[in-house]
Parts: structure tokens; sequence; C-alpha cells
């Protein structure tokens, strides 16, 4: 029998000799590799922390010892070792979340998916430990990439302050985020990893002056008493026990042993202790250690064989904006780039090909991305930072007080806009168009294709004197969806046919197919329509108001939380223009959406093509006098507010 099926928790662990733990080890990994190869998943991370997952699990007792871990995408061998082995449904409705999940298991408890966050977690858990008395121990998990983000060493700094009170810190370091980690940091964790440790060097030494006559002592005594110095020479763990933090390392993240060893030393020590552990990302599996982009970090569904991709979707919204920027960047020198630790997920690689000097990778670390591009803009260049739309989140106040207050013409482009489904709640891209509405000057284009992609890319780039924002969906790319006119600066996708239309659909990005479906199944229920796609969502364009006023009823459809989204600023437009036309907004729901395909995501919210024309059908019915109203009904979609 398979050692791997007769785990059914981590204290099973416990009864495995080495030899045994060897063997489970590559079990998991085979495990991964077939189980991933069939869902897509985050592979390269889990390959490389299969000895470091049974380690922790043997040394602490989850869940009472609270094992956290940043981001979460590793943690799939956790899952495994925490009962979790049914992989079949990974990241689709119903099955195991890609992440930690409170939901699935009392031995979770982070599962936002944002990096940088599980040291403050881990601080704040710890203080409640102490206040409440309880000996449990608290291990935080974090990689060398999130260690690049500006809240770790924050969270680093108060663990610090703390002598006495427990926390291991496991630096997962593999030398990689997505693609490698760049910067100080990275310099600084790569000299320890090729730097004999001091106490190793300390130890010979006093072997050696212990046997030297008259001078030997107090030779030693004089050198460990300037360690400091000495320590930073020889290994510059300095760093972080200058911090007052306890530094053991590194150790080989894939012998068991060794792990085993210094966790054990880390909890024995009462205080706040750093492992540094050093993994191969990938480890394995020969398709990952070749792929020197991004070690697998993320795959479709693959041949497990050979690591190639099953299927092709075609084109892809990021690759028409990575192409176009190349193109941009041909035309104009003064535009530059920037990552957040994702070059490739974002398009920028061949950017970053062709314009080597021109791309700044700033790490995991949105906010400093996000002010490093402010000065960038003042310094006469056109920075055009390429992010995650749910990223964005954690960078609000610099857009704000730094780029927008400046007048800063700084291009952000918003990949993975809307729905994305299978990542799971903290991965929907459905906050920026609400928390982008209140910042002043910002302009918001939202794209229905690649040619508009192109378009409003160049659009947004020839503005200096105001951030510009460009976002877009996940995913292949559909055919080009045509306009028809042109009204102020909004496209006209489909025109009514009648003087006096019913329904003004507001269509928003890349749900302009979707919009067009709507109008066709209104068509046949009598009520004609007219279908518009702003382009620019932010400001309202000024013939909006003119335009619904035109028409008995606007609807709004937008990929994007309805709360304070692209219907809620139309609606507030109308208002100010004093035009009185009854407005519906649909959208995404003000709640967390568990993970599912992104169509099984938008059915169980209601944004289909047939929902919507169901509601808006029974919307102008109800204008007509057509519609007598149940005494106890409720309306299912809400008006837009304040």
């Amino acid at each position: 029998m398979p050692l791997l099926t007769r785990i059914r928790g981590p204290r099973d662990l416990d009864r495995l000799s080495l030899e045994e733990l060897d063997q489970l080890a590559e079990e998991i990994r085979t495990f991964l590799v077939d189980a991933v190869s069939k869902t897509g998943g985050h592979l390269g991370p889990n390959l490389g922390v299969v000895e470091l997952t049974i380690a922790l699990h043997r040394v602490f007792h989850s869940p009472e010892d609270k094992v956290l871990w940043d981001t979460g995408h590793q943690s799939y061998v956790h899952k495994l070792l925490t009962g979790r082995q049914d992989f079949s449904r990974l990241k689709m409705k119903g099955g195991l979340s890609g992440y930690p999940a409170q939901a699935e298991s009392e031995h979770d408890v982070i599962e936002n998916s944002h990096a940088s966050t599980v040291l403050g977690w881990a601080d704040g858990i710890a203080k409640a430990n102490q206040l409440r008395r309880r000996d449990d121990h608290v291990v935080a998990v974090i990689g060398d990439g999130a260690l690049t983000g500006g809240m770790a060493w924050e969270a680093l700094n108060n663990i610090a302050e703390a002598k006495d009170r427990p926390l291991v810190i496991v630096v997962n370091d593999n030398e990689r985020s997505y693609a490698p980690t760049i910067g100080g940091l990275a310099n600084h964790l790569a000299t320890l990893r090729t730097t004999d440790g001091y106490e190793r060097f300390l130890a010979r030494t006093k072997d050696i002056l212990d046997r030297t006559p008259v001078v030997g002592k107090p030779l030693y005594e004089t050198l460990h008493g300037a360690k400091k110095g000495l320590k930073d020479f020889i290994a510059p763990q300095g760093m972080f026990e200058d911090l007052g933090l306890k530094y053991l390392g590194p150790i080989d993240g894939h012998d068991i042993e060794a792990l085993e060893s210094a966790l054990a030393r880390a909890k024995r020590f009462g205080g706040p202790v750093i492992v540094h552990c050093l993994t191969e990302k990938g480890r394995g599996y020969q398709p990952a250690l070749q792929d020197e982009a991004d070690r697998f970090h993320a795959v479709g569904k693959i041949h497990p064989d050979t690591g190639l991709p099953i299927s092709s979707s075609g084109a892809d919204w990021t690759s028409v904006f990575g192409e176009e920027m190349v193109r941009l960047g041909e035309e104009r020198e003064d535009i530059v780039a920037i990552t957040a630790a994702m070059l490739q997920p974002v398009g920028l690689d061949k950017f970053a090909k062709r314009f080597p000097d021109r791309v700044y990778d700033v790490g995991i670390a949105e906010q400093h991305g996000a002010v490093s591009a402010a000065g960038l803009a003042y310094g006469g260049l056109h920075p055009v930072f390429a992010v995650y739309a749910t990223f964005l989140n954690r960078a609000f106040d610099q857009v704000l007080m730094d780029v927008a207050l400046h007048k800063c013409g700084v291009t952000f482009v918003l990949d993975r806009a809307g729905i994305t489904g299978t990542d799971g709640a903290s991965h929907n891209g459905m906050w920026d168009m609400s928390i982008l509405q209140v910042v002043p000057g910002l302009r918001l284009a939202a794209p229905r294709d690649a040619d508009q992609v192109r378009a409003q890319l160049r659009e947004a780039v020839a503005v200096e004197d105001a951030p510009t924002v460009v976002r877009f969906s996940k995913g292949a790319v559909g055919p080009a969806v045509p306009a028809v006119g042109r009204v102020g600066g909004m496209d006209v996708l489909r025109e009514p046919g009648t003087d006096r239309p019913d329904v003004l659909l507001v269509s928003v990005g890349a749900l302009a197919p979707m919009c067009l479906e709507i109008a066709a199944l209104l068509d046949q229920q009598g009520i004609s329509t007219t279908v518009v796609d702003p382009r620019w969502v932010k400001p309202v364009d000024e013939a909006m108001a003119p335009l619904a006023e035109r028409h008995r009823v606007v609807v709004t459809v937008e990929d994007n939380s309805r709360v304070g989204g692209v219907g809620s600023a139309i609606a507030q437009a109308l208002r100010d223009a004093g035009v009185d036309v009854p407005l519906r907004d649909f959208g995404i729901p003000p709640r967390f959406l568990d993970h599912a395909s992104r169509a099984e995501v938008m059915a169980e919210i209601g944004l289909t093509a047939p929902d919507i024309a169901r509601q808006v059908t029974g919307l102008v019915a109800k204008l007509d006098g057509r519609f007598e109203r149940p005494a106890d009904a409720v309306d299912s979609v809400e008006p837009a507010r304040d």
C-alpha cells in the first residue's frame, strides 16, 4: 500500500522512519504531477515544498499550532497531509480550493492569497496567544519573493519587538516568486546561500584556538566580542539578527532530518526565530526545472510526461497588450514598464526582451511600484504599470495621493479584471472600477475586444497630466465586436430601429457579446434596444445623459461590483443632468465568490443574458402597466443608489 494513502492527518507522520519519509516525499511528487496535470494549478511551488511541509507537520502539532502560508499557492502538500487527498476537482466548483480555505479544514487559517501578509497574521496570533496565556506555537511560511513586500518588513519590525514571544518564521527560499526574485534582498539571500555559516566558522575557530597555548582563549574571546562585524563578513545573517531575530540556516529544504532538527531548535527557543530553508521550485519534475520563465508556477491542463499544454485557447488579452506595448516602445522612447514580480503573467516579457533597460521589476511591492511610477512620470517618462486588478487594491492610497494628486501621467494596466473564477475570492478583479471612481482626474477604459485594447492603450499613454487605467479580462479574447456608430466618445454596438427605443443598454468591457445577446432576446419580446460601449467608463461621457433621455429605461451591465461601480456612476451623472429615467444596474453582488469556472460564477450571480433579459422584460412591462406586482414580491434587482 502506498504510504500516502495511509496519511489521514499530520500525526500519521510520526510513525514513519526517515527512509519512509523520503519515500512519502517521492509519492507526493508523483501524485502532484498526476493530479495537477489533469486540473491545472500551482505545480512548481508545491513540488518545491514537499520535504519542508512534512518536517513542519512532524515538528509542530496543527491545528493547535498554527501553520500559516504566504501566499498559500504552495499549500497543496499541506492539504494532502491534513486529510484532503481528492484533487479530482481542484479549483473547480465543489472541489478543493487552490489556496488554504477555512471551510475546508481546521488546519487552514489565511485564505486571502495576497502575498506578504503572513507575518502580520503571525504577529497578531502570537500576541493573542501571549495575552490569553496559550502555549501554542505560530509558524509563518513565507517565500523569498513575498519578502520583497513592504508589509513583510513592517511586520518583522513589530515581531522583533518582543524577545519572549514565540514565533517561527520559515523563509522558503527558492530564488523565485513567479520569476526569479530580484533586488537587494534577493542579493542578500544569495550571499547567505553561498557563504559558510558563522556558527560553523566560529566553532572551527574555537576548536583551533582552544588547542593554542596562552593566547588561544583571549583571542577567541576577542573574536567573539567582535562578532557583529565578523558575522556580517562571514555570513551576513546579521541583517535579521540586528532586528532582534534569531537566525538558523541556511538549511537544505529537501533534507527532512536537517529540517526537523532546525525547526525543533526554533520551537524550543521561546522567541522570534527565522529558519532559512533553501528549496528548488519544480523539484523532481524535469519539465518544470527546464522552464526558466517560472518553473511551472501555474499551469493549465498538461501532458504529465512532457509538461506540454493539452490544448491552446488562442490569443489572450494579456498577449494582445504585451505585443502592443512593444510597438509603443519602438515608437516612444519615454515609455517604460513596471511589474510587481510578474513580468510574464502580465505580458511584459516581450517588452523586457526588446527594451531591457526600460523595465523595472519592483518585487511584490505594488505600493512602491505606484509611487515609483509617479517619480518616473515627474522625471519625464511615461510609466505603464501592469498588475492584476485584484492587486491594485493594495496600492490605492498611492494611486490617489502620489499619482492623481500630483497629476502624473501614469498608465495602470489591470490584467485579470472581473470574475476570474477558479482562483477564488481574493483573485477576482471585481473592485477596481468601484474604488477608482473616487480618484479625481483618473480616466478608466474598459476595452471590449483586442482592437480596443490596442486603441485604448494608445489613448491612455497619450495622457500626460492624469492617471489612466486600462482593464481587461483573463483568458482568450473573442472576435472583434464592431461599432455601427458613435455618440460622443461612445461606440454604438446596436441601433434600435425606432425613434423612441425602450432600453439603453450600457455594455462595459468584455461583456459586449453578452449585451448584444441580451438585446436580441429583448427584441424577441418586442422591446427595442440601443447597445452602447462607453469605452472610457470614467469619467462618464457627456453624451450619456442626452442619449439616456431618449430611452424609457437605462440598463448597465458590468463585470465589477455593483456597489459604487459604473452603473452607480452613470446613475449619478443622470441625476446631475436632471434626467429622470429609471436605471437598473447589473454586476457582481457585494460578497466574496467561491471558486468555480467564470461561467459557473456568472450563472450563480445571475450575470447571464437570459437572466438579465428576463428582468429587463419585467421592468419594461411594469412601465407599460402590463405587470401586476404580487403583494409579497421582492425586486431581484435593486435600483442604483448613491
